[in-house]
């Protein structure tokens, strides 16, 4: 707009009000644009905020397709032995299981101590050099060997120098690929190195006696002379393993045979079973009708509030006498005042609109309309869901848990084929999610996403032309402004030439 200017010091007129007042009345078309703007900004997040409803229950119905819903497993165990939990494909019934032993890791330690007692774990080697009871040797290497599932070897060596600490050596060893955790204890005054993993993966007792962790001591001393940690020692009559731990669990599975597992955990026929400790469990297994029937019943409540919020805004009304407020309009009023305006001028946006509408119709069709797909249900009612007999409810349904508790309990397999059925015979999930997906792409062809930009949507576009509008018209306004400023002035100086002629006659006539 123009700079601030001054009037009427001829005419004595508030000529700044004056102008006021007459851009109010010029600028009242830009106001209607405005407000025609922020309608559209209003029904296009109302279209959005339905697209975001009916994605919501898209989701869920998508899970109403899935087995792992209505194939739920119940487990409880008759001891602390082993614990179980059943997949969707575990066969309901009883598994005997006896746990014979329990996976350990494998861990070695020194076998003395091996300092002095004044030794500083966390300073320099060279520093502490006198203090091992076996002597230090600087600039040495060892390796160290582990093996995987599959008995292949990871060999990692380590170079002892001198401004390394004991304790930076071994937490080389701890950051390593071998799956070791290597630390000191100052009580005990020994090292103690352990597997990361259970089991048993040496099975070769050539190499390192069959222990898991593999030192080569034979060529660097600092392992079985300074840490005084060994694969084995000789007790007269051989060699004889040091390391503790590093066995495979052992268990029975109904009285059968005996297997193995490198862990305490293993899968069988659907079910995963835990070992704790060694004795014998008896594994119960059902269907959990609970998680079952809260999935269908949170999807039901949720199709029940979404039809009923959009079923108001169709029917919500609409106050054509509460126009969005501009900018203006809103400096003039408290905040409580423009929440109440807005509340009614938001009102009503949706009102009538033929795809919800036509949405909510294929929707109620999709829920009543039988499904043949050879399970034991072909309709809702078959499994104690209903059309609400209140025509207030405008369709909602209603669940009696008995007969949904019974048909999840007795036929899970056909609870799902009716919701879910085939690409060729959908059932009552496949059918919503196919309506919803219409439904989604008719109002995002109006409203968008957002993320889209607004020249790939209707109301975006129109949005985009009033924006474009409005840059025009202020330019408009502001050259009607400075006209009025031009004409107000021109008549200032008449007036002003005019008061200058005046008392010139005055002036000579009294004279």
């Amino acid at each position: 707009m123009s700079d601030m200017r001054i009037g009427g010091l001829a005419s004595g007129m508030d000529t700044d009000q004056i102008i006021k007042d007459l851009m109010k009345a010029e600028r009242m078309p830009l106001d209607k644009m405005e407000q025609k703007r922020e309608w559209l900004t209003y029904q296009r997040d109302s279209y959005r905020d339905v697209n975001k409803l009916l994605s919501e229950l898209d989701e869920m119905a998508f899970d109403m397709r899935l087995e792992r819903t209505y194939s739920q497993k119940t487990t409880s165990s008759s001891s602390d032995a082993v614990s179980a939990t059943g997949t969707a494909t575990a066969d309901n019934g009883s598994y005997k299981v006896e746990v014979l032993a329990l996976a350990e890791r494998a861990y070695n330690y020194s076998e003395s101590r091996i300092t002095n007692g004044s030794f500083d774990p966390d300073d320099a080697l060279q520093n502490q050099k006198d203090n091992f009871i076996n002597g230090l040797t600087l600039d040495e290497a060892f390796s160290i060997t582990t093996y995987n599932a599959e008995g292949e070897e990871t060999t990692v060596s380590f170079d002892v120098s001198g401004d390394k600490s004991l304790n930076d050596l071994l937490k080389e060893i701890s950051d390593s690929d071998l799956g070791v955790r290597a630390f000191y204890d100052k009580g005990a005054d020994k090292v103690m190195m352990e597997r990361t993993i259970t089991g048993n993966f040496n099975k070769d007792e050539n190499k390192f006696l069959g222990a898991e962790i593999g030192f080569n001591g034979s060529t660097a001393p600092f392992l079985a002379d300074t840490l005084n940690i060994k694969n084995g020692s000789n007790d007269g009559t051989g060699w004889v393993l040091n390391e503790k731990g590093g066995t495979d669990a052992r268990f029975k599975y109904n009285n059968s045979f005996e297997m193995t597992s490198h862990t305490n955990d293993y899968s069988l026929n659907g079910m995963n079973f835990t070992f704790h400790e060694v004795g014998t469990s008896t594994i119960s297994v059902s269907n959990n009708v609970d998680d079952s029937f809260d999935k269908v019943k949170e999807f039901v409540d949720k199709y029940n509030s979404i039809i009923e919020d959009l079923n108001g805004k169709l029917q919500e009304k609409r106050y054509r006498d509460f126009q969005p407020l501009t900018a203006e309009q809103k400096k003039a009023m408290e905040e409580n005042e423009i929440e109440l305006w807005e509340e009614k001028s938001k009102s009503g946006m949706l009102r009538g609109d033929s795809v919800i509408s036509s949405a909510l119709s294929k929707m109620r069709q999709n829920w009543y309309t039988p499904v043949e797909t050879g399970g034991a249900f072909t309709q809702l009612a078959d499994i104690g869901i209903k059309t609400s007999s209140n025509y207030l409810d405008r369709g909602k349904l209603e669940i009696t848990e008995a007969d949904l508790r019974k048909a999840l309990q007795e036929d899970p397999s056909s609870v799902r084929q009716l919701f879910a059925g085939t690409e060729e015979k959908p059932g009552i999930a496949r059918r919503l999610e196919a309506t919803m997906t219409e439904a989604v792409k008719s109002i995002e062809s109006k409203a968008g996403k957002p993320t889209s930009l607004d020249n790939n949507f209707l109301l975006g576009r129109q949005i985009k032309d009033i924006n474009e509008e409005m840059t025009d018209f202020e330019d408009r306004l502001t050259s009607i402004e400075d006209r009025y400023w031009r004409q107000f002035g021109a008549m200032e100086s008449a007036i002003q030439k005019m008061n200058s002629q005046s008392a010139y006659i005055m002036q000579n006539f009294f004279n």
